[in-house]
């Protein structure tokens, strides 16, 4: 079983992800947080689906892009820094990916099956590494991190965006409609 990574294993803008995953198996929560996600937003209509809270905000369609797309990227870390590789992998810009990302072209159903299939890789890929190798410390966006703050970080990610549509997208007077 994974367990929680020590604050010296992650740079401290992570800790807020970190520290908000419940203790237990982390390949469990994994799997049960992706079907609450799916199920949150699965069925929205378009107009909900492309709300935003605010101006300049992202719409519900480009967080699930934002929350697929960073843990595409996470998840590559994780790979890297759990097979040895030594290389200083490079940041990304979130703006722009949600930008270049296109996701209000998609369905909500087309971006929920994207996110599903990517986290059943992470899943897969964290199944495949052994103690040593979760415990493996590399150098990402310019900060220290070892591979299972990395998969605690992805889980992190993905419930703190959820609380986000939840809270300020579906919670908004002019989202429309019950979910």
């Amino acid at each position: 079983m994974l367990k929680k990574p020590k604050s010296n294993e992650y740079a401290p803008y992570y800790e807020k992800y970190v520290s908000s995953v419940p203790e237990g198996d982390l390949l469990q929560i994994l799997d049960e947080q992706i079907k609450e996600t799916m199920n949150l937003v699965k069925d929205l209509k378009e107009d909900q689906a492309q709300f935003r809270y605010a101006p300049g905000k992202w719409t519900v369609k480009e967080v699930i892009g934002h929350i697929t797309d960073t843990e595409r990227i996470m998840s590559y870390r994780l790979l890297c820094i759990g097979r040895g590789d030594l290389a200083k992998l490079p940041g990304y810009d979130d703006n722009e990916y949600v930008k270049n990302g296109q996701f209000n072209r998609f369905s909500i159903r087309e971006l929920v099956e994207q996110l599903s299939y990517v986290r059943q890789n992470t899943i897969a890929l964290l199944k495949s590494l052994d103690d040593e190798s979760l415990l493996r410390r590399g150098n990402a966006n310019g900060t220290e991190v070892t591979v299972r703050a990395i998969a605690y970080i992805i889980a992190g990610h993905e419930l703190h965006h959820r609380t986000l549509i939840k809270d300020r997208y579906m919670a908004a007077e002019s989202f429309g409609g019950t979910y």
